[in-house]
């Protein structure tokens, strides 16, 4: 099993030498707690992989995977980029030390007002479509923002269809037939095309997908390089390295992956005579993804038609089991060193017959009052989180050298009703 599990000598579950159960006595539930030294190791693996085959690399952390500020710091402190794909990703990521030329905005169906706010801070601007060009020419001096394009590399993958990007049926980027139209259109508006993007999908654990995808984008930037005339300052490949989500998933063999795809990769820069460009890729999950758990309690047990086992958190507080029907392990903290005995449903508490964990899942016996952990909730989890049927947002705590730190206080239902208003005539 490839999972991150530990057990301390009571036979509970560890986070980052914490016991788990202790941080639900102490928090309360439902909770997100995160690991700081597993992300800091998730980063120096990945960067290390990848920089050993080509030097002149740089990780821009896909922020939409956590955004909280503690996460956020964590990678600034490691040396990462930040990939932001919305105004507020980059408003937060400046206030926390990454400068303009660490931040990579990526647009999508952008409107004026936030073209105008992102190319005000001095990040790079990555171009979804000629309409976002175009009107960016009219709001600023082309001369004073560097700009990529992403297209797409119509190549496709991810763990369900919602998460991949790439192909015919993805909204994003250019098409790759007009590729080297809009990077000279570019040029007669007056902008400086420094880079190219591409990203396929999330949650890939095949390097062979990626592989097709790092030659498609190639050929695309080796035709723009000769025909437009782009001299390329940097190539962004996106993100979308997975990490194994069921017992029988392996980890990716990160080194493995890293050498066959910069071989790819510098053979095509000498195919199309290109010099050496910064490589850029994006990882979002594999930065973060197995570096928190969601600590919730059992607070019902029902045998109705099916066993159904209710916690006190739902798809408000972790969207992904219903909305792109994720397998998240599960793992009774208190009871580590008991075997499965049942199968049973692990239903949330939000009134959707949708608000579903598991079907049919192997767990040892369960009882009221257990404290459950949902494994694997560190990307793609809080950043979903609603206030659906008026439920407050979790607490987040991050697990720093063995001592538990709040770095999100739960919100109050004030902090829900205090946000509206009340108009004149109703009251």
């Amino acid at each position: 099993m490839d999972l991150n599990i530990k057990t301390n000598e009571k036979n509970h579950l560890e986070i980052g030498g914490v016991d788990a159960v202790e941080i639900a006595k102490e928090f309360g539930t439902p909770t997100y707690v995160i690991d700081e030294d597993r992300i800091r190791d998730n980063y120096k693996r990945f960067y290390s992989a990848f920089s050993k085959y080509y030097p002149d690399f740089k990780v821009f952390y896909a922020c939409k995977a956590n955004t909280n500020i503690a996460v956020l710091k964590i990678l600034e402190e490691e040396g990462s980029c930040i990939d932001a794909v919305s105004p507020g990703e980059v408003y937060i990521s400046k206030k926390l030390g990454f400068t303009g030329n660490r931040i990579l905005f990526t647009g999508n169906n952008i409107k004026d007002s936030e073209l105008k706010e992102v190319s005000d801070a001095g990040v790079i601007l990555n171009i979804d479509s000629v309409s976002a060009l175009k009107r960016l020419a009219k709001l600023i001096n082309p001369e004073n923002v560097k700009i990529s394009f992403r297209v797409n590399p119509m190549v496709g993958a991810g763990h369900h269809d919602h998460c991949i990007t790439g192909g015919v049926m993805s909204k994003f980027g250019i098409m790759d037939s007009e590729a080297v139209e809009v990077y000279k259109l570019a040029k007669e508006l007056g902008f400086n095309p420094v880079g190219m993007h591409s990203h396929i999908g999330s949650g890939i654990l095949d390097p062979e997908p990626f592989k097709l995808a790092i030659e498609s984008t190639m050929d695309i930037a080796g035709k723009v390089h000769k025909e437009a005339g782009i001299e390329f300052e940097f190539l962004d490949f996106g993100g979308g390295i997975g990490i194994p989500y069921t017992p029988d998933e392996k980890l990716l063999d990160l080194d493995k992956f890293a050498e066959e795809n910069m071989k790819l990769f510098k053979a095509k820069l000498k195919e199309y005579d290109m010099a050496e460009p910064t490589l850029y890729l994006e990882p979002g999950r594999y930065l973060v993804g197995d570096a928190a758990v969601l600590l919730t309690e059992v607070n019902s047990i029902k045998q109705s038609y099916r066993k159904f086992i209710g916690i006190d958190a739902g798809f408000n507080t972790l969207l992904r089991p219903a909305m792109y029907d994720s397998y998240h392990h599960m793992v009774i903290a208190n009871k580590m060193d008991e075997e499965d005995v049942e199968e049973v449903d692990v239903a949330g508490n939000v009134c959707e017959s949708g608000d579903l964990f598991a079907r049919d899942r192997p767990l040892p016996k369960v009882e009221e009052g257990d404290i459950l952990a949902i494994l694997n909730a560190g990307a793609y989890s809080f950043t979903m989180a609603s206030n659906y049927n008026t439920r407050p947002l979790p607490k987040e705590v991050l697990i720093s050298n063995k001592k538990a730190i709040v770095v999100r206080k739960e919100q109050s239902y004030d902090d829900i009703f205090q946000k509206q208003t009340m108009p004149e005539h109703l009251k």
